[in-house]
């Protein structure tokens, strides 16, 4: 993403700065059949990152939406209203995510798709083109995982508080009990929300991704009423859906101290409880992460009797997404958080298209921490990629850098494996190039190259390598 302004609070979506090191197994031998006949291979995407056809066959207007029509607000004043055409190119994405030997794909309902106005009356045409997604999967040997929010919140319930008001737990009940309903004879795999430390950090107290709110108070409501909805949504889908596997995905980064200095340990300590543990520990019944972080009891105000419990729900897998390492040092700004994470830059370190950097120990240090919980069952990757500068030539994509960043990331994922961690999982971000909130068409993460003037695919060679790397053997 290109990320601007103020460092030091953006570091409260988790969503910033990748990282490298040497791993202990050699990426350059590593053979994905080293993790096994039962490890998941797969790719993720977004409704709102690829669908496009934003206002087609009934759907309703989402905060993406009305956030990318403002100009200003995305780079270049780009938006998603066509995205990739996945709306309707799905079977040919499908077959090539097939093509590629990968046996999960993972993609997110479009709320809007479904509920217009997010409650109420049902949209037919959206309910059908779930279906049609989940029953080309099912032909194509795919096994189809659900994300049930992918950051595209209904603009008609933002407008009534969104994430800001808790009625939005029984808003985001009705819609997993109709999901659940619907799809739950067909698709065993549910996430109930992807990252939400990113979309509640940037969208509801920076205001860098949408709906563009701003502020403490909308930061402490949002990050409470979420963890209960997440909550619920999982009781939801345990009880309607017979043999279901249900998890939640979270952004998660090692934070370190700069340069090794023990004055950093607070600032190591608050920005670790608000990017790792913050949505995880409640689930977990561990509570919110006041040690880390004691401004954080200024949510108690938005508890009412039994939320406690409320919290608390057994996931059968956590999903990890992991991009970036903090670096992070004490500071005089901002007030109460008292930290700053280190720009890249200043450190000189490889860093990918957006200036994040590479470090593929990250991945290693944040599997074994999170690995340490007593209530984490399973561990799935649920994202991982990078971007990098593709080279066309002769009608292939050459894209060697990704491959090299596979290989070392999945070397220490293999190594989390491997001393113990149930991590059983790992999926691609992403499937193809795509519309990347706020950072617009430029970044590209696919293994599949996306011509955004005619909308024609082709598969890279990191793409390729996945291929021969997972074909039977």
């Amino acid at each position: 993403m290109r990320i601007s302004a103020n460092f030091s609070i953006l570091l409260l979506s988790g969503l910033f700065s990748f990282a490298t090191a040497q791993a202990t197994i050699n990426a350059d031998t590593l053979h994905l059949s080293s993790f096994g006949e039962d490890f998941k291979w797969g790719t993720a995407c977004a409704a709102y990152q690829i669908e496009g056809a934003w206002n087609s066959d009934g759907k309703g207007v989402s905060i993406w939406d009305e956030f990318t029509h403002t100009k200003g607000n995305i780079h270049a004043n780009e938006n998603g209203d066509v995205a990739v055409d996945f709306y309707h190119r799905y079977k040919e994405d499908i077959r090539l995510h097939k093509e590629m030997n990968f046996d999960v794909f993972r993609f997110s309902i479009s709320w809007t798709r479904i509920f217009p106005d997010g409650v109420g009356q049902i949209n037919p045409a959206g309910v059908q083109f779930y279906h049609g997604v989940i029953d080309e999967c099912i032909a194509q040997g795919v096994e189809p995982w659900i994300t049930l929010y992918h950051w595209d919140l209904p603009q008609n319930l933002q407008e009534q508080g969104g994430w800001t008001n808790r009625e939005i737990i029984d808003w985001f009940s009705a819609y997993t009990q109709f999901c659940a309903n619907e799809y739950g004879d067909k698709v065993k795999n549910w996430m109930v929300m992807n990252e939400p430390a990113g979309f509640v950090g940037l969208g509801y107290m920076m205001g860098y991704h949408a709906p563009g709110e701003k502020g403490i108070s909308n930061f402490l409501k949002a990050t409470h009423y979420t963890c209960l909805a997440m909550a619920e949504s999982g009781r939801i889908l345990r009880s309607t859906v017979n043999n279901a596997n249900i998890g939640s995905t979270f952004s998660c980064s090692p934070v370190e101290s700069y340069k090794g200095k023990s004055k950093n340990s607070r600032a190591v300590a608050k920005l670790d409880a608000l990017l790792n543990r913050l949505f995880i520990e409640p689930s977990l019944g561990l509570g919110y992460p006041y040690d880390g972080f004691s401004a954080l009891r200024k949510i108690e105000k938005h508890m009412e009797e039994g939320d406690a419990e409320k919290l608390k729900f057994e996931f059968d897998f956590i999903g990890v997404q992991n991009y970036f390492r903090v670096v992070a040092k004490r500071h005089l700004w901002p007030p109460v958080l008292w930290a700053k994470q280190i720009d890249s830059k200043k450190r000189s370190v490889p860093v990918n298209e957006m200036g994040f950097e590479i470090y593929p120990e990250g991945i290693y240090q944040i599997l074994k921490q999170l690995g340490e919980y007593e209530g984490v069952r399973e561990i799935i990757v649920t994202e991982n990629g990078v971007c990098v500068k593709d080279s066309l030539e002769n009608g292939r994509v050459h894209d060697q850098s990704r491959i090299d960043f596979f290989k070392a990331y999945l070397s220490n994922v293999l190594r989390a494996k491997n001393e113990g961690v149930p991590v059983n999982g790992y999926f691609v971000w992403s499937l193809t190039d795509n519309f990347e909130w706020s950072e617009g068409f430029e970044p590209r993460f696919g293994l599949v190259y996306v011509d955004y003037e005619t909308l024609e695919r082709a598969v890279k060679d990191s793409g390729f390598w996945f291929a021969k790397e997972l074909a039977p053997r």
